[in-house]
């Protein structure tokens, strides 16, 4: 049949970089997935009018965005994805993280939070922390990623989506 495209992006804090809609339209996603930390609602409805969007709130997430889930598992194809916002690093997963890793046993596990683009593999499940899209923060380098899932054999790859230094959006250093 084809490919499931993924767009995945975390930290946007509140501003969505015109230039990642763009790649997300070019790329024909069919399904947004934010790892948290999202900012505001506005950032969503933009998500949303480029595909459906999967959303977990992040440790900054307050008020109209307290009522999205801390974590959430979905299907994409034949692929189980779980995602939260805070769950350490491949080496060290947070126990959140591992408890939601044994429960639903996924084959790909989202996260955010640490802004550091690291790909990874935890108890057989691909981790995926995209890095931080946003101009908030004390990352220097800005990443999403893409991924394509095979509807019919669930074969999936990633593409590292770099937007460039977040000094030249004038962000505070």
């Amino acid at each position: 049949m084809g490919n499931i495209t993924l767009g995945i992006l975390s930290d946007t804090h509140g501003w969505l970089d015109p230039e990642l809609v763009d790649v997300f339209r070019d790329k024909d996603v069919d399904l947004l997935i934010h790892a948290g930390d999202i900012g505001t609602e506005d950032v969503v409805h933009q998500l949303e009018e480029l595909a459906p969007v999967q959303v977990v709130k992040g440790n900054i997430d307050g008020g109209e965005l307290r009522f999205y889930p801390e974590e959430v598992v979905f299907d994409v194809g034949p692929r189980k994805v779980a995602m939260r916002h805070i769950a350490g690093s491949p080496s060290r997963p947070r126990k959140a993280a591992r408890e939601l890793l044994a429960r639903e046993r996924p084959d790909v596990f989202i996260c955010g939070h640490s802004h550091i683009p690291v790909v990874g593999r935890v108890k057989g499940a691909l981790w995926i922390n995209p890095g931080a899209c946003g101009r908030v923060g004390f990352h220097d380098q800005r990443f999403a990623a893409l991924l394509y899932v095979d509807e019919d054999t669930g074969e999936f790859e990633m593409e590292r989506i770099h937007l460039g230094p977040r000094a030249r959006l004038g962000a505070k250093q």
